[in-house]
């Protein structure tokens, strides 16, 4: 069964934070050939003293639904969302809900036995969200069903029209429930991404996977503060008509954790509209490759050449699940490794409590001179709030990493978003990450990995694990466990081989700063054949699977 229309609620809809806005934005253009106009996002409104750079309003677009919602008391802008296949986006105020926040979670335990007594940090916020994008779903289907939307002709249709309502995340949870509840006919999905309480063990640095099969959630839940987001997720998980993940490795963690199994694993795919065509990619990788090299020389002192290994990590700054600090732990054994046969600048692009772009640094790259002596702690681009207790920053000390002049291997930390304006490299991590000749991304806890999966799709060789959803998918493709020659390595990790992991990805960088010009190529072959096959066009028929499965529950209930 196919959907007659879709709506699809994620916190980063038109909102840049993280993995979910990148696997959101790149499918939309999928869907939306698909569908045309009949797949609609919603996402929060907090733009009030700057209007997001995401989006764009357009009071004409179903204009008289957007009067009657007002009437309704819903403060929404309609508009698109400016990305490749520019999809129809709602944006909806959600704070005006904070007065009645007590009411919702009553309603909540009442009907779906919700636990919000022990909300923190962000819940409340996400809740109010989640409950302001179903009633904007309640308010459009009604608008949609009442014949005002529909010529005459087309009014036997609406009573069989198909509607799906797919909620990303814990934050949406609340909204699945509710339409759940108040719109049986509609066809719901939950997809979480990662489970919170999962990220939330390994994050507070207990084994995960070893004792998967003994954590009970709700109990982990209690020990580790996190009630209400693992009730939510949990209940949705149950009540939905289609529950979902990213990859095997998080499908095992939804039936260990939420006592749940998924009904259909959604891999992430990737839309590569965006990575240059050839006539032109040539002379973006050489202007990347200079402008980080210049970056690298100002802050060092150094005149590092082109004929320097370029290795950088970069994702969300979580220190240990992401794999920084074994990737720290392996460029300092690096630095000691007597096969390495090429200098190295190792760039950590995470974004910290960044303070302000280095003026001394911004100094010397507009001089265009060289310079032979290294600025004050060469290893950061950028000041950070909290300089004395920065995990990169401290790990670095601990190691006596100081960038010294005849350290064969240099680590520099980049603590930004890379825009196109953090005022020092002052281009987009698109335009920079195809410059790099190795990326390394070592996860401990990662459903999927969008960044390994973004470096081969710019024919970037990689180095991943198997606690990756995309490491366990690269194997399944290879039959075996991927090695740098396939373009992507993939390292077996464990709760336990820390050491290992970090002797590996040392010894992988060795070797491939020794392969010839013929060899590096054919990795970046592979690396770019890889990408092909994780596409939005080879991924998209599981959401239809989804959907499917959501009609028919659907419809069984009406």
């Amino acid at each position: 069964m196919k959907p007659d229309y879709i709506f699809e609620s994620s916190w980063e809809v038109c909102n840049k934070v993280g993995g979910i806005y990148t696997v959101l934005s790149t499918r939309a253009k999928t869907l939306q050939e698909e569908m045309k106009d009949h797949i609609i996002f919603i996402g929060p409104d907090f733009w009030k003293e700057s209007e997001s750079p995401y989006f764009a309003e357009d009071k004409a677009l179903f204009a008289q639904w957007q009067w009657e919602a007002k009437e309704q008391g819903l403060q929404v802008r309609v508009g698109r969302w400016t990305i490749p296949g520019e999809p129809i986006a709602v944006l909806v105020d959600f704070h005006p809900f904070f007065e009645k926040k007590n009411e919702i979670y009553t309603w909540l335990w009442e009907h779906y036995g919700v636990d919000s007594l022990h909300a923190y940090g962000d819940y409340d916020e996400a809740s109010m969200f989640s409950y302001a994008a179903a009633l904007v779903v309640e308010s459009f289907y009604h608008w949609m069903t009442n014949g005002d939307f529909i010529s005459e002709s087309a009014a036997g249709k609406v009573s069989g029209m198909k509607v799906i309502y797919h909620a990303n995340e814990w934050m949406c949870g609340l909204g699945a429930l509710y339409i759940n509840n108040k719109l049986p006919q509609i066809g719901t999905i939950f997809t979480t991404h990662a489970t919170s309480i999962g990220r939330s063990i390994a994050g507070n640095q207990k084994p995960l996977y070893d004792y998967l099969f003994a954590y009970n959630g709700d109990q982990m839940a209690d020990e580790l503060n996190m009630q209400s987001k693992h009730s939510i997720e949990k209940r949705t998980a149950m009540f939905v008509d289609c529950f979902t993940t990213v990859s095997d490795i998080t499908a095992n963690e939804c039936k260990e954790l939420l006592d749940k199994p998924v009904d259909v694993v959604l891999p992430n795919g990737f839309d590569n509209s965006f990575v240059p065509k050839p006539q032109v990619f040539a002379r973006k990788r050489r202007m990347a490759r200079r402008r980080l090299l210049a970056v690298a020389n100002a802050l060092l002192g150094e005149q590092l050449d082109d004929d320097t290994l370029i290795v950088s990590t970069s994702g969300r700054y979580e220190f240990r699940n992401k794999g920084i600090d074994v990737f720290v732990e392996s460029m300092n054994r690096l630095l000691r490794d007597k096969d390495l046969k090429k200098k190295v600048v190792a760039f950590i692009e995470v974004p910290g409590w960044v303070g302000e772009p280095r003026q001394d640094l911004r100094e010397r790259l507009d001089s265009g001179k060289q310079f032979d002596t290294p600025l004050d702690v060469p290893q950061v681009t950028h000041w950070l709030h909290n300089m004395s207790h920065d995990n990169v920053l401290s790990m670095l000390k601990y190691f006596d990493m100081h960038n010294r002049k005849d350290d064969k291997v240099k680590v520099i930390f980049l603590p930004c978003y890379l825009d196109g304006k953090d005022g020092i490299v002052d281009m987009t991590y698109y335009d920079i990450v195809l410059g790099n000749d190795l990326c390394v991304y070592p996860s401990y806890y990662e459903p999927w990995g969008y960044t390994p999966l973004e470096a081969i799709a710019f024919k970037v060789p990689c180095i991943t694990t198997d606690l990756a959803g995309f490491g366990l998918w690269a194997n399944k493709v290879f039959g075996h466990n991927g090695e740098i020659e396939d373009g992507v390595k993939v390292i077996h990790r464990t709760d336990y081989n820390y050491s290992e992991v970090a002797d590996n990805i040392k010894d992988t960088v060795a070797k491939f700063s020794s392969m010839t010009p013929k060899q590096i190529e054919a990795c970046r072959k592979a690396a770019d054949a890889l990408s092909k096959k994780a596409l939005w066009s080879e991924f998209i028929k599981y959401y239809h699977q989804a959907y499917d499965i959501a009609l028919r529950k659907a419809q069984a209930r009406m």
